[in-house]
């Protein structure tokens, strides 16, 4: 019999995840996928899936699930209270239940079982979009989850040592943006040497962070632009919006800068009420031979 997986309680917000839809942004289609692509895809890689496979991305806990015959299953990311083996693998076995409590510190976990859960893809990809509402719905109580048969043999990984998300203020790399130029230095300094505070309207959508206004040198409308995953975009408040995994394809507001891809995944753990500091990424000079 081919496993499942029984959802008895979702959680404030549990959708799946894979890798995305990229090269869709012509059709009005944002890549999408998990917010922490670092513990995406190690959570795949401990259960011997493919580096896209699906997987679950659980908000702030409250997941629970029966096994309906025996699972290899592994959380990554934030560490749930009562989340068993995190980052280890092992087996579910059947009538057993996974239960996910509130993590201590991050925001998001990853649930990977081997073989990948069984969706179907939407324009290439089995990732739920909050923004455009492509791929499955959110889960809900009673829903049951069909597991792939594995393709790929375990890799032999007891435990990865990966630390958990940070509690306190989070450090990200940021690159001058496109419009940096519509924008005095001393906003780019403010933007660069003050913390910024998450607040609770975060979403998948992006992070929007609380500090002194960034103001503009220009008044003037800006023609809508593409975006991307990592882009700081000022609205007129003045309080930048840094967007994650289900970003709009484009915006009429100008990016002043761009956050490191690497970091872009530690922000997607970040919870409301954490301070965000950025740092100017400054070019090296060449060095001497």
């Amino acid at each position: 019999m081919t496993p499942t997986l029984t959802v008895l309680e979702p959680g404030l917000l549990t959708t799946v995840q894979d890798s995305g839809r990229p090269g869709q942004a012509a059709l009005g289609v944002s890549r999408s996928g998990a917010c922490d692509l670092a513990s995406y895809r190690l959570a795949n890689r401990l259960v011997g899936n493919a580096e896209d496979a699906p997987v679950l991305e659980v908000t702030h806990g409250g997941l629970r699930v029966r096994a309906e015959g025996d699972v290899i299953i592994v959380t990554t990311g934030a560490r749930c209270e009562g989340s068993w083996h995190h980052n280890a693998p092992d087996t579910l076995r059947s009538g057993t239940e996974l239960e996910l409590g509130v993590p201590a510190s991050g925001l998001r976990t990853y649930v990977a079982v081997r073989g990948g859960f069984d969706v179907e893809p939407v324009l290439g990809s089995c990732a739920t979009d909050t923004m455009s509402g492509l791929g499955p719905e959110a889960l809900s109580a009673g829903d049951v989850l069909a597991i792939s048969t594995p393709a790929l043999p375990m890799p032999g990984v007891d435990l990865a040592a990966v630390a958990d998300p940070e509690t306190g203020s989070v450090t990200a790399q940021v690159t001058p943006g496109p419009r940096r130029d519509w924008f005095p230095d001393e906003a780019w300094q403010s933007l660069v040497e003050q913390p910024w505070t998450v607040t609770s309207d975060s979403n998948r959508v992006g992070l929007r962070l609380e500090g002194e206004s960034l103001e503009r040198t220009r008044s003037d409308e800006l023609p809508s632009e593409g975006l991307v995953r990592g882009a700081l975009q000022v609205p007129p408040s003045g309080k930048p919006v840094l967007f994650l995994a289900d970003h709009p394809v484009t915006g009429g507001y100008p990016v002043i800068g761009y956050v490191a891809d690497a970091d872009v995944d530690r922000c997607a753990q970040l919870r409301p009420g954490q301070q965000l500091l950025l740092r100017e990424v400054r070019p090296q000079g060449r060095r001497r031979r």
